[in-house]
């Protein structure tokens, strides 16, 4: 994980990614792995419980991932800046939203979208410096696993 903004490739550091990000941002993969291992080797009366759990957390998650950018913009001065940043944060609350009303399978494939985004949009934050580089590089672990998750239950309908 070496993705580094501008500032730490010009001060020549590296700032860590604190351990409470990196332990609680792991471990919240673990509600992605359950279910898409139930989904694969599980009894066929599982697999209905096992989309339902994949289905709602992965829409709680997108959805909090978007409120980093409204928590980020809490201190911001510029008006412009604060209405891209607020504006942006409520998209993956709706999109959320709107996949809990789809078949599972469609509403995962499109919530594996809005996490795509989502990790564009947060790459875009830290390369303008409105969230801190370590935070860019946890996205990207993290997003990697989240997606893959999304795309193995995918693979397992499709």
């Amino acid at each position: 994980m070496s993705v580094m903004n501008s500032k730490e490739v010009s001060s020549g550091m590296m700032t860590a990614i604190p351990a409470a990000a990196l332990w609680l941002g792991g471990t919240g993969l673990i509600p992605f792995i359950a279910p898409v291992v139930a989904l694969w080797l599980g009894s066929p009366t599982w697999r209905e419980p096992a989309w339902a759990v994949l289905h709602g957390y992965a829409a709680i998650i997108l959805s909090f991932l978007g409120a980093i950018h409204w928590g980020a913009a809490l201190r911001e001065n510029d008006a412009r800046r604060l209405w891209q940043a607020m504006g942006w944060s409520v998209i993956p609350a709706l999109l959320a939203w709107v996949t809990l009303m789809l078949p599972h399978p469609h509403g995962v494939a499109l919530l594996l979208l809005g996490f795509a985004v989502q990790y564009w949009m947060d790459r875009r934050a830290v390369a303008q410096g409105w969230l801190p580089a370590w935070y860019g590089r946890l996205r990207r672990a993290l997003t990697a696993g989240v997606t893959s998750c999304l795309a193995l239950a995918l693979v397992r309908v499709f």
